[in-house]
């Protein structure tokens, strides 16, 4: 049977500068994305785009939107797995191509995680549980480019 999940957010635009979108520079790109009882994110534009850089931008937000589905996936098998993950860092990398028009699209992303896990004799088998992670992700097999995977496992025997 299939189920259906819904997601729902809230958009704010923030940068009206006094006279909204008059003109391409008159306005700000900052807005807040929010989540009921959840913190805001506070989001721009890319500063390629008149983004303010200390904010989260919508291409940064995918690629922690692919690492973090990939990650909850690849716990999850390693679990059942019984596979002990002591640590899970990620520093994804995308590859967004702009056109003439000033439009664009992602055309990879190469996930980089460093995993820990507790013993030695499961590197091998938890190194190919990220296949199976990409194949269970929802948010890879939503996206229509394609998403490498170039991981490190080590081993902390105790």
């Amino acid at each position: 049977m299939t189920k259906f999940h819904s997601y729902s957010v809230a958009i704010a635009w923030t940068g009206n500068l006094g006279e909204g979108t008059a003109n391409y520079r008159a306005y700000s790109r900052n807005h807040e994305i929010q989540s009921q009882d959840k913190p805001i994110i506070y989001g721009s534009s890319d500063p390629s785009f008149r983004g303010d850089p200390t904010r989260y931008n919508p291409e940064e937000l995918l690629l922690a939107s692919i690492s973090a589905c990939h990650m909850l996936w690849y716990l999850h098998l390693c679990a059942s797995a019984k596979i002990v993950v002591m640590d899970y860092v990620d520093r994804p990398v995308g590859v967004m191509e702009e056109t003439n028009n000033g439009s664009g699209r992602f055309t990879e992303v190469t996930l980089k995680p460093r995993v820990a896990i507790a013993n030695s004799a499961n590197i091998e088998t938890a190194t190919r549980l990220h296949e199976e992670a990409h194949k269970m992700c929802f948010i890879a097999n939503s996206v229509n480019f394609p998403i490498r995977h170039s991981a490190e496992t080590v081993a902390v025997d105790n």
